[in-house]
């Protein structure tokens, strides 16, 4: 099948239940795949099913309503069990349509399944059997960049694009990832989303892809799509605040990059930023990530002057063995370090902290809760470590009997993984504090079972002394269905199209 420049593509984004709230940030990354589409003269559909309950009748309706022949589906991994539902569904109203997948999972898993040919039947074979049962779910799937892969999409018939090596020629370029269009947020029902930073009404952006560090946890290690760093120039940067304060009215910007300040011209996209709100006559509210051993107070006192009020760190241990385990980069002292310097330029500090690592016992956990009451960040988020693919955790683990086990090449230390099907279960990276962790983890010294009391037992203490409040949980949306409802009847927050 080849589609031509009259042809119509639905782009969906699944469900996320395991966060808090689904309304706060809009997918940028299928949105950036939709303004390539637009650009080249492709009218898109979309179906943003975020915080939608019953959101296979809105994929019911919209099938029965609209004779499309091409979907695609963007997926976390957290996300696949929704997104195999939602292929499920299409097909089952139109069986010869195609449907086509890319997103965090896929290309993750893909890159994982790459390395267990490598290393051979040691590594087991999970990552392969996961695209498999894939390839029999969906017709292509994306692996990698899609805004240039999407177009090799339409036009085979099955298989996978494999943008997610340097070779491809679909691995977007500096150049490219600056000179794309803007994510096609008209798409989405932008006044549904809800984010504030300092009272500021605030919404999402990506400077850059990719982090160079090889954090033993974190998704992306052995992938060069999520490795390799991609930087927009500072101008393009400038252009979509710009568009999103003279279209939208958002003066509050959430930078979605993995580590702002891996960024060697960070300090002169910061002065370019505050320029810009001289140029508007505004005041801006900005939030984003840093590494911690990286941080400096050049870099803070750019930040402050630019509008940063908040920044989020990774810096997940207080305990020395599990930092070093993890391959952070960062000493405790460095993570110290880092908030002193943010208190001294009036930024506030999310801690993002995390157990279950490599080598975890109660004494590394007493650590965690230790160095929290000590530094007092304004907020912190401590969640039990989920093995997802594209970690080291995951494609260097080995398999045993009925789980997995990685072995730490620091200190020998050991984390136990339960097998999980993707497809299926929901292997939460966090789930709400009230009560609803699951650890998919052990290792020698803690259970999963104590993983999960000794998280919530934390963060009880911690917020208890510190007097911050628990993170509340959002309400779902009900889709308001009935018999013999029309495709145009699905609301604007769910349903947008190109051309009406």
């Amino acid at each position: 099948m080849e589609l031509f420049v009259n042809d119509k593509i639905c782009l969906i984004t699944p469900p996320s239940p395991f966060l808090l709230d689904e309304r706060v940030f809009v997918h940028v990354g299928i949105l950036k795949v939709a303004s390539t589409l637009e650009q080249q003269g492709h009218p898109v559909d979309f179906l943003d099913l975020s915080g939608i309950d019953n959101y296979l009748e809105v994929v019911a309706d919209y099938c029965k309503a609209y004779k499309t022949k091409v979907f695609g589906l963007t997926a976390s991994t957290p996300q696949i069990p929704f997104a195999v539902k939602i292929a499920q569904e299409i097909r089952s109203i139109a069986p010869d349509c195609k449907i086509i997948l890319g997103g965090p999972h896929v290309t993750l898993m893909n890159a994982a399944s790459k390395g267990e040919c490598r290393r051979g039947m040691e590594a087991g074979d999970r990552a392969t059997q996961d695209i498999e049962k894939l390839k029999k779910i969906f017709d292509v799937l994306v692996c990698g960049d899609g805004e240039l892969a999407i177009f090799e999409a339409l036009k085979i018939k099955s298989g996978i694009i494999d943008a997610d090596t340097r070779k491809s020629k679909f691995f977007l370029t500096n150049e490219q990832f600056s000179n794309l269009p803007l994510p096609a947020r008209h798409l989405v029902d932008i006044n549904s989303y809800h984010y504030t930073i300092e009272g500021k009404r605030s919404t999402s952006l990506i400077a850059q892809l990719g982090c160079p560090f090889q954090c033993s946890f974190c998704s992306g290690r052995n992938s060069p799509f999520l490795r390799h760093i991609r930087q927009r120039n500072s101008d393009s940067i400038i252009d979509e605040m710009r568009n999103l304060y003279k279209n939208y009215g958002f003066t509050g910007f959430m930078f979605y990059d993995d580590e702002l300040n891996v960024n060697t011209g960070l300090v002169e996209l910061l002065d370019k930023i505050t320029d810009l709100q001289y140029e508007l006559g505004e005041e801006f509210r900005l939030r984003g990530f840093v590494k911690a051993e990286l941080f400096n107070e050049k870099q803070a006192s750019a930040m402050y002057r630019a509008g940063f009020r908040w920044l989020l760190t990774g810096f997940e241990s207080g305990d020395e063995r599990i930092l070093k385990n993890i391959k952070k980069k960062a000493s405790v002292a460095d993570n110290t370090r880092a908030v002193e310097i943010a208190k001294k330029y009036n930024l506030k500090v999310k801690a993002l902290m995390s157990v279950g690592q490599a080598g975890e016992s109660h004494k590394t956990i007493d650590n965690v809760k230790k160095w929290l009451l000590d530094v007092q960040p304004e907020d912190f988020d401590c969640t039990i470590i989920t093995v997802y693919p594209g970690s080291p955790y995951f494609d260097d683990a080995i398999k045993k009997d009925d789980h997995y086990v990685y072995i730490s090449d620091v200190t020998g230390d050991k984390l136990y993984q339960s097998a999980v099907d993707y497809h299926t279960e929901l292997g939460y990276y966090k789930g709400d504090p009230d009560g609803g962790y699951i650890s998919y983890v052990w290792t020698d010294h803690i259970s999963a079972q104590e993983l999960v009391k000794a998280r919530d037992e934390l963060e009880r203490e911690v917020r208890a002394k510190l007097n911050l409040p628990f993170n509340q949980s959002g309400k779902g949306i009900k889709y308001e269905h009935s018999m013999g409802m029309g495709g145009a009847d699905i609301p604007d927050y769910i349903f947008k199209k190109s051309y009406k």
